[in-house]
């Protein structure tokens, strides 16, 4: 029996108060009396060890779980600023260290530089042998960056083929030669797959600025680097004020421009190709003008280029089409313009080409017109056609099925070779004015154009000769053979109003 004044009733109280507050380290004394007492004392501290031992296996459960997401959200957030094709920092990446470089203080003359690089000629290659190459291209020159900067640079990949360089603590001078040392490796041939490739890169430089954010600096990067595309490519251009002057105006002009095509700010202007024995018009070439609200009317050359960069060609060229091809129309149902019979010729872009729509575009702008298909010309560039895919030539062969006239514009500024010329399915070859220009200051110049011709009709194809700026050049292309021009000696080009007068008045083409 026990006493309830038994001091191990009191001991054995206090040991499950500690235990119920949470110290499983608490045991109770068993005395030598062995009761019922010793007993309940015996069962407690049982009780105590296991709840110890359950309690210690789920607190190592916890930290291993703890460390299992804190190494899982450590993946995820590497995954999350780095580039999965090249292992390289990703834009995020870059950007945080970029702010990181920025928030530090200034080290007198040397500061962060940004180095921004965009291949050159890497879609061509992607283009023609496939994603896969390409992306083994991108691997190669990941690698090759990497291996031209310090230890203490940061090289990202951007997106697509951009790269990106942050430099700290430079002057901009050892700035410069990084870049540079990056551009030479890049260029060097590449051997992928038993293809030996070649690729360049355009290069800006942007020397931080205190404060600068970091979206700001790879902006004004990005505008250097486009400036170095813009003159020349494969050079390293360093940011300057005016460039982002120059890029905010083109901003500006590329909305402007969006409007001129939604709207009807658009104008063409016709100039003749005209028959150098008959003086006959056999063609007209649509050219666009801009007339723009405040500027009056802007040539092609300062527009088509923006047009081509930002995507909106595509809609330029079908308003150009259907234009064309609608004012045709006019000319041929009007009594005094139709006893002219000549064709429509429009200039296509090479992404007109990349359509599948495109021959359907043309087959509705003749259909829409009631015209006969022979009537349209489309010229295409030489790049357009040499450089061009599968879908590309799916596209000229689909035109020429559909009837209308193919020509290679300005021949002998690019490949000009024979071997292509008698493979495209082309009608005829419009020769650039350059070679025509060197006649009568050169005296190899004559047998040159001779050549020339011969070589054009022995593909079984017809020349037609740009840029006649004089009788006497009429005069010795018509003696060696060529029968159709075009030029400043027979007509600018003209807006709709005067050719129709001249379409009037005139059986033949009247010399300027």
């Amino acid at each position: 029996m026990y006493s309830a004044n038994d001091p191990r009733l009191e001991l054995l109280l206090e040991g499950i108060v500690r235990l119920a507050a949470g110290d499983l380290t608490t045991r109770v004394q068993v005395s030598e009396a062995r009761d019922e007492i010793d007993a309940v004392i015996m069962g407690t501290n049982l009780l105590a060890e296991d709840l110890q031992i359950v309690y210690e296996e789920l607190e190592q459960r916890v930290q291993a779980r703890t460390q299992q997401l804190n190494e899982a959200h450590l993946a995820m957030r590497r995954m999350a600023m780095t580039d999965p094709l090249t292992g390289l920092h990703n834009r995020s990446a870059f950007a945080s260290a970029l702010n990181e470089v920025q928030a530090g203080e200034a080290d007198g003359r040397k500061r962060a530089a940004i180095l921004l690089l965009d291949m050159d000629g890497f879609k061509a290659i992607n283009d023609s042998l496939g994603h896969t190459i390409g992306d083994k291209v991108l691997e190669t020159v990941a690698g090759r960056i990497s291996g031209a900067v310090r230890e203490q640079d940061m090289v990202a990949r951007m997106g697509g083929d951009e790269f990106a360089v942050l430099i700290p603590g430079v002057t901009p001078s050892e700035a410069a030669v990084i870049g540079n040392r990056i551009l030479a490796a890049v260029v060097e041939v590449m051997a992928i797959e038993g293809q030996h490739l070649r690729c360049g890169a355009s290069m800006g430089l942007r020397m931080a600025e205190p404060g600068q954010r970091a979206e700001e600096l790879m902006m004004e990067a990005d505008i250097a680097m486009y400036e170095s595309k813009s003159d020349g490519r494969g050079r390293l251009k360093v940011f300057e004020p005016a460039m982002l002057h120059a890029r905010q105006m083109r901003n500006q002009l590329v909305g402007e421009l969006k409007e001129a095509i939604a709207g009807s700010q658009l104008v063409l202007h016709y100039q003749p190709i005209v028959r150098l024995d008959t003086r006959e018009i056999e063609g007209v070439e649509a050219l666009v003008r801009w007339n723009h609200p405040t500027r009056g009317l802007v040539m092609p050359d300062e527009f088509i280029p923006i047009a081509e960069e930002t995507g909106m060609i595509s809609d330029l060229g079908g308003w150009v089409l259907r234009t064309a091809v609608e004012q045709l129309k006019q000319w041929r149902s009007d009594p005094l313009t139709r006893r002219h019979h000549f064709s429509m010729r429009i200039n296509v872009s090479a992404a007109d080409l990349q359509r599948l729509e495109f021959v359907e575009d043309v087959r509705e702008a003749l259909a829409s017109a009631d015209l006969d298909p022979s009537l349209l010309v489309l010229e295409l560039t030489e790049s357009a056609v040499i450089q061009g895919n599968d879908l590309d030539r799916y596209t000229l062969n689909s035109l020429r099925r559909l009837g209308v006239g193919l020509e290679i514009d300005d021949f002998g500024t690019g490949y000009s070779s024979i071997s292509y010329l008698r493979q495209l399915p082309v009608d005829t070859v419009k020769v650039d004015r350059t070679l025509l220009s060197a006649l009568g200051s050169d005296p190899s110049q004559p047998a040159l154009l001779a050549a020339v011709l011969q070589l054009i009709r022995a593909c079984g194809l017809k020349a037609v000769w740009e840029g006649i700026e004089t009788a006497e050049q009429a005069e010795y292309l018509l003696g060696i053979g060529c029968t159709s021009g075009q030029g400043y000696f027979f007509s600018r080009p003209l807006a709709e109003a005067q050719l129709t007068e001249q379409l009037k008045h005139h059986d033949t083409w009247p010399v300027s």
